[in-house]
C-alpha cells in the first residue's frame, strides 16, 4: 500500500482521539478547522477506513480507530525515543505520560514525585489515573496507561512489578479521639468504635478480609466507602475510626487526623510499579517511572517510622 499520509497527519489523528473535538485538536496544533479536518480525511483515504465518528457535538473513535490510536501512540513514542536519543535534549522534552495509581497513593507519595519530575521537565504534561487496583491493573494492561502504581500485579504474567515498598494498617482517628494517644491499637480495639471501611469491591478490603478472617472481635463496618481517600473524609467530619494504609495518611503536623499504628496482628501490603512485560516507554515515561525508583528509599523509611 502507498503511503499517502505523513506524520503530521498522525499527529493531527492523536491529537482530535484525545480532546474528542476537531476545534480543539486545531487549536492545539495551531492550525485552521478546514487544515486539520483534511489531514484526517486524508489520512482515512489513504487507510481505507474510518477512523472517526463525528455529530455535531463530539467525534468519538470507531472500533478500528481504538486499535489505530494505540498502535499510532506507539510508533510516536519510538520514534520520540529515537530522536531524543541523537539530539540529548531531554531537558526540554515535550510530551504526555498518563499514570494509573490507586487513590490511597495521590496525595502523600505520588504528588511528592509528580511535583519533582515537574521542576525538571515543565512541559511535560502528566495524566493521573486514579482508580480502584483491579481497574489500575487493567488500564496499564491494555496499554491505556504507561505504566501504574500499586499493590496488586506480581502474580500476573504479562505483567512487571518493581516493588517500591511496603507499608502497614494504621487506625485513622481525630485528635480528639480516645485511641488518638495510644501508641499502638490491636483490631480488637479497633472494632470498639464506629468503623468506617471501604466496600468489598475494594482490593484493600479483599487484603483485610484475607488477614483478618477468624479473628474474635474484628471491627464491623457502620459506614461504607468507594476509595480510602473517601473514608478519611468520614473520619475527618467524625463519624468513626478506619484503618488505612499509612501511605494514605497525611503529615504528623495534621491538625485534625492522626494515625496510630495497627498491632495483633499487623498487617501490610507492597506497593510497588506495574507496566506491560516487553513494552518499552517513551523518553517521557521512562524518566518519570525511574523518578518513583529513586525516591524509593525516602518513602519507604518515612513510612516505618511509627512505632510498633
Amino acid at each position: 500500500m502507498a503511503i499517502n499520509f505523513n506524520l503530521n497527519d498522525l499527529q493531527a489523528f492523536r491529537t482530535v482521539a484525545e480532546l474528542s473535538s476537531f476545534r480543539k485538536a486545531a487549536d492545539a496544533l495551531h492550525v485552521s478547522q478546514p487544515a486539520f479536518s483534511r489531514r484526517i480525511e486524508k489520512l482515512e483515504e489513504a487507510l481505507g477506513v474510518r477512523l472517526l465518528e463525528r455529530t455535531t457535538r463530539k467525534v468519538s473513535l470507531t472500533a478500528v480507530g481504538r486499535d489505530f490510536d494505540r498502535k499510532v501512540q506507539q510508533l510516536l513514542d519510538d520514534l520520540d525515543n529515537t530522536l531524543l536519543g541523537i539530539r540529548g535534549v531531554a531537558g526540554t522534552r515535550m510530551g504526555e505520560v498518563t499514570i494509573a495509581c490507586v487513590p490511597s497513593t495521590v496525595y502523600y507519595y505520588l504528588s511528592q514525585v509528580v511535583s519533582r519530575y515537574h521542576e525538571r521537565y515543565p512541559k511535560i504534561r502528566v495524566k493521573v489515573f486514579d482508580a480502584g487496583a483491579n481497574e489500575v491493573l487493567a488500564a496499564v494492561a491494555r496499554s491505556e496507561a504507561d505504566f501504574g502504581l500499586n499493590f496488586i500485579g506480581s502474580q500476573e504474567p504479562d505483567i512487571e512489578f518493581k516493588p517500591l515498598l511496603e507499608e502497614r494498617f494504621v487506625a485513622a482517628c481525630r485528635r480528639d479521639h480516645a485511641l488518638a494517644k495510644k501508641r499502638k491499637v490491636s483490631w480488637a480495639e479497633l472494632g470498639q468504635h464506629d468503623f468506617i471501611s471501604v466496600s468489598k469491591s475494594s482490593g484493600n478490603r479483599l487484603l483485610l478480609d484475607q488477614a483478618l478472617a477468624g479473628l474474635p472481635g474484628r471491627p464491623q463496618a457502620i459506614y461504607e466507602a468507594q476509595h480510602v481517600t473517601t473514608m478519611l473524609g468520614l473520619v475527618e467530619a467524625g463519624l468513626g475510626v478506619a484503618a488505612v494504609p499509612s501511605l494514605a495518611m497525611p503529615g504528623a503536623d495534621h491538625p485534625l487526623l492522626v494515625s496510630v499504628p495497627l498491632v495483633d496482628p499487623i498487617v501490610t501490603r507492597k506497593v510497588g510499579l506495574i507496566r506491560r512485560k516487553g513494552r518499552s516507554l517513551s523518553p517521557a515515561a521512562q524518566q518519570l517511572y525511574d523518578f518513583f525508583a529513586e525516591m524509593k528509599g525516602k518513602r519507604a523509611t518515612a513510612a516505618r517510622r511509627a512505632p510498633a
